[in-house]
């Protein structure tokens, strides 16, 4: 298991806030999408973004209204892009309000910001959700340690050379994906690439990665185990002991989740702390509405950004 190095010692902030910056700026130059409807201010807990429908304009769930997009045969998918490479803000799909908006986690009622672990800094990937997917937390999985799922959309990841927006919805190429364990509940992580990408033609499925891409893998597995540790949490634990599955059994796990959120669209399972399944486009559900105004949802105009916390910049060495 890793540990910190001298973590209140061996940090570099001066390279890192000045690497923060040149980020932010490359990232912030262009931080909305046409998809994106958000409220408030960004980096303050009141801070969200509901997608909106490019037809009507009109307030839907990155959830339930985004389509999957699966295509078997070219074994492409939708990704919600959430997090951005190289930022630290936790954005997620939020499973806990109306219509399911972009908010950042919190713990213990504090924004939450992923530390930098040498040499990366925040995000190894762009990062994201595969939309009408979703783990099932009722059910356990016998072939996955009889884990049960994490009660979220399928996180996904994209190896692509551009950085992303908050809010983009992109096809990705599925590569392959990795079984995270976290506190305890199994939380897939597929790994692709955007079909934009140049590398998109040689990246067929997981081996090609190691091929093209040597130590993306690696890298990649080491910062799902590490991320947390500099908060204080011990090293994350994988299934099928940290391998990769390859891109058959990663369509077969979409599959599977974007049935188990069929059911949860159609109220047939059951447990506490379901995701609000409110949505514009999947008629004949429970929570189908024809629109949802933006009033109803409270939605503020959108401000400056809040401060963000000098500690974001530090850099954190493990051992």
């Amino acid at each position: 298991m890793s540990r910190l190095l001298n973590l209140s010692h061996k940090m570099i902030t001066t390279t890192a806030t000045a690497r923060l910056q040149m980020f932010s700026n490359h990232v912030n130059a262009s931080a909305s999408s046409s998809h994106t409807l958000p409220s408030g201010s960004k980096f303050t807990l009141d801070y969200k973004v509901y997608y909106r429908d490019p037809v009507t304009g009109k307030p839907g769930s990155w959830f339930h209204d985004v389509p999957l997009g699966l295509d078997k045969v070219g074994r492409t998918v939708s990704m919600v892009v959430e997090i951005p490479r190289w930022s630290n803000a936790k954005m997620e799909i939020t499973t806990k309000l109306p219509l399911n908006p972009i908010t950042q986690d919190t713990k213990k009622g504090k924004l939450r910001f992923i530390h930098n672990i040498y040499p990366h800094h925040g995000y190894i990937h762009n990062y994201g959700a595969i939309p009408q997917t979703w783990e099932d937390t009722t059910e356990v999985h016998p072939d996955v340690g009889g884990l049960k799922g994490d009660n979220d959309p399928v996180d996904i990841c994209d190896l692509g050379k551009s950085v992303g927006k908050l809010g983009d919805i992109v096809k990705i190429k599925v590569l392959g994906s990795l079984a995270l364990i976290d506190d305890g509940e199994l939380d897939w992580k597929v790994i692709g690439i955007n079909v934009a990408d140049p590398m998109v033609s040689k990246l067929n499925d997981i081996q090609d990665v190691e091929k093209y891409m040597p130590g993306v893998l690696s890298s990649t597995r080491n910062w799902f185990r590490d991320y947390k540790i500099p908060a204080g949490k011990g090293a994350n634990e994988f299934a099928f002991d940290g391998e990769y599955r390859n891109v058959q059994e990663t369509i077969k796990v979409i599959e599977e989740t974007h049935e188990s959120w069929k059911k949860l669209m159609q109220h047939k399972v059951s447990g506490k702390g379901l995701p609000k399944v409110i949505n514009t486009k999947v008629s004949g559900t429970p929570g189908f509405k024809n629109s949802v105004k933006q009033e109803e949802l409270g939605i503020k105009p959108e401000e400056d950004d809040g401060a963000v916390p000098r500690e974001v910049s530090e850099i954190y060495y493990l051992s």
